[in-house]
């Protein structure tokens, strides 16, 4: 059997992968909260796969209202070693049309009222966000979409606004000129709070908009969204069936296995034991290691 388990975390579109095996749902409890539905547990060619669709079947919860705590905590718990965000953007770019998907390289958070650590007081730590993907996984993830069909664009910057509205015209025209690439909702604070559990995160942007930065061009619509959703969301499926033949039958350990080795601040004696038990997925490995 492989040594990868690899989380999928579903955006607007994915709401489940067919080529599963085995394919089960298991309900995962976590001291953050409910996660945003059940995970669906299952493997690809020997490879075990944990699919959570980050806005629930149905596309229930909102973007600003999804537990993405309780989401990495989940899929931690559930034994993933890497995890792959998939996710719709609108596109900032003229060159990154509709239909294209983006390996998003950087991150500017623009989210506001959203827990963006596991963290807090009796339990302190800093990681670091300056490489906020893993270069390994979006190679892997990068290979598979271009096999699976897609036309690839490898590294991108992408804006995360708070939403749930689209931005005005301003606002897209400014990002733009901070040299952002693509635009969504959702993989902040998703992709830092990745980073404190450990799991190397890579982001495939599915392009289906411009955003409204375009001259003469017409207003988001949500309706032109879910055409070019349905349409991405094949190729997305497809990238994870060519991602499982492709990975390497032995994981070798990536630095952010390790991060928090580093990263954790509060001296032993001054650590709050309610904090730690809710840490005990996240860095039960760190803790044990300095002991």
């Amino acid at each position: 059997m492989s040594e990868w388990t690899i989380g999928i975390i579903g955006g607007s579109g994915l709401y489940e992968v067919n080529a599963l095996e085995d394919a089960q749902w298991i309900a995962v409890d976590t001291p953050w909260g409910a996660p945003s539905d059940e995970l669906l547990v299952g493997r690809i060619h020997g490879v075990k796969f944990v699919f959570l669709p980050r806005h629930g079947r149905g596309h229930r919860i909102p973007p600003g209202e999804v537990n993405a705590r309780a989401n990495v905590d989940a899929l931690k718990r559930a034994g993933c070693t890497d995890l792959i965000a998939i996710s719709a953007v609108g596109s900032l770019r003229e060159e990154l049309a509709p239909g294209r998907f983006v390996i998003v390289d950087q991150f500017i958070d623009r989210t506001f009222p959203r827990e963006k650590s596991f963290f807090s007081t009796g339990m302190v730590a800093h990681v670091s966000m300056a490489q906020p993907v893993c270069e390994r996984l979006s190679g892997l993830a990068a290979a598979a979409a271009e096999t699976a069909g897609a036309d690839v664009a490898k590294g991108g910057t992408y804006l995360a606004m708070e939403g749930p509205q689209f931005s005005s015209r301003a606002e897209s025209e400014l990002y733009r000129q901070w040299g952002c690439d693509v635009i969504g909702m959702t993989a902040m604070p998703e992709a830092k709070l990745a980073r404190e559990a450990e799991l190397p995160y890579s982001l495939v942007g599915m392009v289906t908009d411009y955003d409204c930065w375009r001259a003469g061009e017409e207003a988001v619509q949500v309706s032109a969204i879910i055409a070019q959703l349905m349409a991405n969301a094949g190729t997305a499926k497809r990238l994870v069936v060519e991602l499982a033949k492709a990975l390497p039958a032995k994981r070798d350990p990536s630095p952010i296995d390790t991060v928090l080795d580093s990263a954790l601040i509060t001296a032993p004696e001054a650590r709050d034991p309610a904090t730690l038990a809710k840490l005990d997925a996240i860095c039960r490995r760190a803790l044990k290691a300095q002991r």
